[in-house]
């Protein structure tokens, strides 16, 4: 165990990592923050900040000095990094969960060996080659970057077949990527998401599963519970503690779950740290992600992970902030509402900022609240 006191390195100075800290100060540990840009969300709470390069081995080594152990809190890290970092200190989750997550092609292969449900797909390095993978996928399809895309960035939908009828071009739009993949697009009936927590001994705590609402591929809101039957969460549940065994995780895996016409589920996509839908669990849950996240890397038992009343989380992005800043007293004046800024200066179209957190009795009138009160903001 690494007991409370000792300093908890963290990959990555987003928001994250800033909710990360925040729960671990409540546990008595210490932080030092690694990221290449100064004074980001995350090191205006830490205790210490290294601003540097992945790439700097000198600036790793003296992180990894300072620290006691090793985590992250965005996927986007080079696994030459980790590998280096790795050789110093614990690393969490690990190379195996981070370097299948970081590629959508190493990530669907991976499911696809595991036995895991997920679209069909294919891949394409060409726009030779991208021609003849829509044409095994059929229509409609996505076709995806299979690198660092997140919030729908690198993403191009195609209806039907004479939207593909110049790959070279819809290449170009992509950015000319080295790899892509291409998916069968699911005409779904609800996207959901499950956040589970496994430690070094393989033990596994699930948080309930959301369900969540994206506008324009960025996600809007998270409701808990969701509002399918007892059985689909726990089949959710189910296959995010497959899924963390399986990629040995020491932290969290954050699992993005279709609904089928068929009531199967299929995943997504993953992601091995913090989830944006994982945020209702700070004040709907007994433990948040973040807290369980702490708890597993340092070798504390769990704790808790049950709902304690009907939640549901509004995303903020810079586009409430388009004339003056929000009127916080208004929202703030429900009781039932929590707030979470992240200090993130510059509010930005698209860029999230901040959420909000309303609790209730009944899901439906809780979802209703939350959504009055973001109308209230877009529009005061």
């Amino acid at each position: 165990m690494i007991a409370p006191g000792s300093t908890i390195g963290i990959l990555g100075g987003g928001q994250l990592g800033r909710m990360l800290i925040l729960a671990g100060r409540t546990l008595g540990y210490r932080f030092h923050v690694f990221e290449p840009a100064a004074a980001g969300p995350a090191a205006v709470l830490a205790d210490l900040e290294t601003n540097a390069q992945y790439s700097d081995q000198a600036a790793l080594l003296r992180f990894a000095q300072s620290v006691d152990v090793i985590t992250l809190e965005f996927e986007n890290i080079p696994v030459e990094a980790i590998d280096f970092l790795s050789t110093l200190k614990p690393v969490y989750p690990g190379r195996v969960a981070l370097h299948t997550c970081q590629h959508r092609q190493r990530e669907k292969d991976f499911l696809q060996a595991s036995g895991l449900p997920c679209v069909a797909f294919e891949y394409a390095d060409s726009p030779e080659s991208l021609a003849t993978a829509v044409t095994q996928i059929g229509f409609p399809c996505v076709i995806k970057t299979a690198a660092f895309g997140y919030d729908g960035k690198g993403q191009i939908k195609l209806a039907n077949a004479a939207a593909a009828v110049n790959c070279s071009e819809l290449w170009q739009k992509l950015g000319q990527p080295p790899r892509v993949v291409v998916e069968e697009w699911i005409s779904h009936k609800g996207e959901f998401s499950v956040i589970c927590a496994r430690n070094s001994a393989g033990q596994c705590s699930t948080f309930p599963m959301a369900e969540n609402i994206h506008v324009n591929h960025i996600l809007h809101a998270s409701i808990v519970p969701a509002r399918v039957s007892a059985a689909i969460r726990q089949q959710g549940e189910q296959l995010a503690r497959d899924l963390a065994q399986k990629l040995q995780v020491v932290g969290l895996i954050a699992v993005e779950l279709f609904l089928n016409t068929d009531g199967s589920l299929l995943i997504n996509e993953m992601a091995p740290r913090p989830h944006n839908s994982g945020h209702y669990s700070i004040d709907g849950c007994l433990s948040s992600q973040f807290e369980q996240q702490i708890r597993a890397i340092t070798g504390l038992p769990f704790g808790s992970c049950q709902l304690l009343q009907p939640t549901v989380m509004i995303n903020l992005l810079g586009d409430i902030w388009r004339a003056g800043p929000p009127d916080w007293a208004q929202l703030l004046s429900d009781p039932n509402v929590k707030l979470h800024l992240y200090d993130k200066g510059e509010a930005r179209p698209g860029r999230k900022m901040g959420h909000f957190c309303v609790t209730g009795q009944e899901i439906e009138a809780t979802l209703h609240s939350a959504q009055a009160h973001f109308t209230q903001l877009m529009h005061p």
